[in-house]
C-alpha cells in the first residue's frame, strides 16, 4: 500500500455543541455514519473527555472511487486530534482506534509506504518502490465494496502466490511480476470501463495499470512526468472520466 499526493483537505472546529461533518460533496454522507464522525467520537471516548468537533472536509478524492478517501480522512482526524491534545496516545492505540473503524484506517496512520495482511491491519514499512508518475482515472460508475467481496471467488484469487517473495520485503517492486488485484477480475466482469481504462493507460504507455481497491478507480504507473502528462491530455480528449496526476509519497 502506497498514498499518493492526492488528497482531501480535513479541518476542525473546536467548541461546539455537537460532533458533525460537512462537507462540499453531496456524494458523502453528514449524519452519524461519516468515518470521521465516528472517529472523533472513539477518539474522545478513549480520551474520557466529554467534547464535540465540527468537521469540515474538502472533498478531492472521488467518492466510494476504492482509493480509501473516507479512511485517510478519518485517519486524520485521530491523527490530528492526538497532535492537539499533546499526544496522548501512542501510535499502536490510535492504529487500534483506526482498525475499529475500517481495515485500512491503520495504514493512514502508519503514514508510510508497507505490506499490509492480515485484514490489512498488521503493517510493514516497505522502502523498494521506485517513485513511478501516476495517473488516475475514475470512471465515475458506482461500485459497491462489500457487493464486489461477496462475489469474490476465493478458490479462483491468484495475487497471494504472485506476491509470496515480495512480502520477504527482500525484493524490489517490480511492475510486471507484481501488479496484482484478484477484486479486479470480479469489478471488470460487471464493468467494461475497468478494462477500457487500463487498456488507455497502456496504450499511452504507462508500465503497468490496475484497479485500486474494490474500484472503480484504475491508475497507471509511468516512468516519467512527461509521459504522464502526455497520456492524461490522450485520455482525457477521448473520454468523459474524470482524470488525476499524482505522485507517490515515499
Amino acid at each position: 500500500m502506497c498514498c499518493v499526493s492526492l488528497y482531501d483537505e480535513v479541518s476542525v472546529e473546536f467548541g461546539v455543541d455537537k460532533t458533525s461533518v460537512v462537507c462540499n460533496s453531496s456524494k458523502v454522507p453528514t449524519d452519524d455514519s461519516n468515518l470521521t464522525v465516528i472517529a472523533a467520537k472513539i477518539f474522545f471516548k478513549q480520551l474520557n473527555k466529554n467534547e464535540n468537533v465540527k468537521i469540515l472536509i474538502d472533498k478531492k478524492i472521488p467518492v466510494a472511487a476504492g482509493l480509501g478517501g473516507g479512511s485517510s480522512n478519518a485517519a486524520s482526524i485521530l491523527l490530528g486530534l492526538n497532535h492537539y491534545y499533546n499526544s496522548p496516545f501512542p501510535m499502536d492505540e490510535l492504529i487500534s482506534m483506526g482498525l475499529s473503524i475500517v481495515a485500512d484506517v491503520p495504514f493512514f496512520i502508519f503514514q508510510k509506504p508497507a505490506l499490509a495482511t492480515g485484514i490489512g491491519e498488521k503493517l510493514e514499512a516497505y522502502k523498494k518502490l521506485k517513485p513511478f508518475k501516476i495517473l488516475l482515472i475514475y470512471p465515475g460508475i458506482s461500485v459497491s465494496t462489500s457487493d464486489i467481496y461477496k462475489n469474490l471467488n476465493l478458490g479462483l484469487t491468484k495475487c497471494k502466490k504472485k506476491l509470496r517473495n515480495l512480502f520477504s520485503g527482500e525484493q524490489n517492486f517490480e511492475v510486471d511480476q507484481h501488479l496484482c488485484n484478484d477484486l479486479e477480475t470480479v469489478t471488470a466482469s460487471r464493468y467494461s470501463d475497468i478494462i477500457e481504462a487500463k487498456e488507455a493507460l497502456l496504450y499511452y504507455g504507462a508500465r503497468g495499470a490496475l484497479m485500486s481497491g474494490s474500484g472503480p478507480a484504475v491508475f497507471g504507473l509511468f516512468s516519467d512526468s512527461d509521459k504522464a502528462q502526455s497520456a492524461y491530455h490522450n485520455i482525457a480528449k477521448n473520454n468523459k472520466w474524470e482524470l488525476f496526476l499524482a505522485d507517490m509519497l515515499i
